[in-house]
Order: C-alpha cells, then sequence, then structure tokens
C-alpha cells in the first residue's frame, strides 16, 4: 500500500477535525485555494506552512509530513476489536509516538 501525500495528510488531520479549508485559512492564513492545492498534491507545502497546520490541526510536523524516526522503528502488533481498522489503530498510535518523541525532544518533563 503506498504511502500518503503530504497533502493527503494534511486532508485526512482537516478531516479528522470536521474543519474546513476556510476555517484553516482564518487561523494559518493560508488561503483556501492555496489549501486546495496542497491537499490535491498540486503545489508543495512550505515549511512554514506545514508548521502552521500542524499547530492549528494539533499534529506534529513528522505526521503531516511523513518523515518520522518513530514511524519508522515502530512495530505494531495489536488485535483490532471492536470494529477498528489495524490501519486507524496505528496511526492513532504513531500519533502519540510522535508526541513523546517531541515532548523528550524539547526537554518537556514527564508527570505522574
Amino acid at each position: 500500500m503506498p504511502q500518503p501525500t503530504v497533502g493527503e495528510r494534511i486532508a485526512r488531520a482537516r478531516q479528522s477535525w470536521n474543519r474546513s479549508q476556510r476555517d484553516l485559512e482564518i487561523e494559518t492564513g493560508i488561503s483556501q485555494a492555496t489549501l486546495s492545492r496542497i491537499e490535491s498534491g498540486q503545489r508543495p507545502v512550505k515549511l512554514n506552512e506545514v508548521l502552521s497546520l500542524s499547530w492549528a490541526l494539533g499534529y506534529t510536523v513528522a505526521e503531516l509530513t511523513g518523515l518520522s524516526p518513530v514511524r519508522d522503528r515502530m512495530e505494531c502488533a495489536a488485535r483490532a476489536d471492536a470494529g477498528a481498522s489495524m490501519a486507524a489503530m496505528q496511526e492513532e498510535l504513531t500519533h502519540f509516538l510522535e508526541l513523546d518523541a517531541f515532548l523528550d525532544e524539547h526537554g518537556v518533563p514527564q508527570t505522574a
């Protein structure tokens, strides 16, 4: 199965929060037309844009770009239950591992 593009990842993240491209335009200053071109793959996303989108969507830059040392090292051994797909479970697990790695990298201490 091919990996999703950056634009597809951004669209998926936006849709997971039921946000429109117009919502993100207001929050990030990136025009709706530009967001549409980024999501469709017609235009590459710039670093400042991916940073703004990651903050607005609550995802790490690594999650949106797919450039993730955590994902590369992760092995998933789980059993899908209650209608959950393995891909969805792996995506959720990756999100938490990415966040944990980000916090460690920036010296944010763990709490009990």
